[in-house]
């Protein structure tokens, strides 16, 4: 969705409802896929104010994620309140937490990209608990029991696991 600068900022004060959904390609962020079961809603208002257009809106959608320790899919949902403040006022462009835009329009579908983008987890689990990956035969601990022998043994002190013969 694109909005022209010059229809809000016209009259000091001058408010636009923002009612869309996108549809959420998928994108390659950190070597992952990133993927939206559902389109992406966006609920919210811009008011213009002293050459300034401020965005406050609410993004809902659900993700599909790979899980960072058994990398199994899993759902990741989205419910996120945004504020953001834009001018393209060269003059205001220096200003701490104004972005500033190029032109006289302004895209909507980016911002709540990179929205989105922002909020995802360093380390996505699929759960708080999730065991991962055998390090040996790489099954699942989630869902099979594995034969391995996986006690850690201190790299510094393998010679003295070899002298007690195991």
């Amino acid at each position: 969705m694109e909005v022209q600068f010059l229809d809000l900022l016209v009259k000091d004060g001058r408010k636009k409802a923002i009612d869309f959904s996108l549809d959420f390609e998928p994108i390659k962020f950190e070597g992952e896929v990133i993927r939206a079961i559902k389109p992406v809603k966006v609920e919210g208002q811009l008011v213009s104010r002293n050459e300034i257009l401020e965005l406050e809106a609410t993004i809902e959608t659900e993700l599909e994620l790979n899980c960072s320790r058994c990398l199994d899919t899993f759902i990741y949902p989205i419910d996120i309140d945004i504020e953001e403040r834009f001018t393209n006022n060269k003059e205001l462009q220096d200003e701490e937490g104004i972005i500033f835009v190029e032109g006289d329009t302004l895209d909507l579908s980016l911002i709540v990209e990179n929205s989105i983008i922002s909020t995802l987890p360093i380390k996505r689990l699929c759960a708080e608990d999730c065991k991962g990956l055998c390090s040996n035969c790489g099954a699942n601990l989630n869902v099979d029991k594995c034969s391995c022998n996986n006690y850690d043994v201190d790299i510094r002190l393998a010679k003295l696991k070899e002298l007690f013969g195991e």
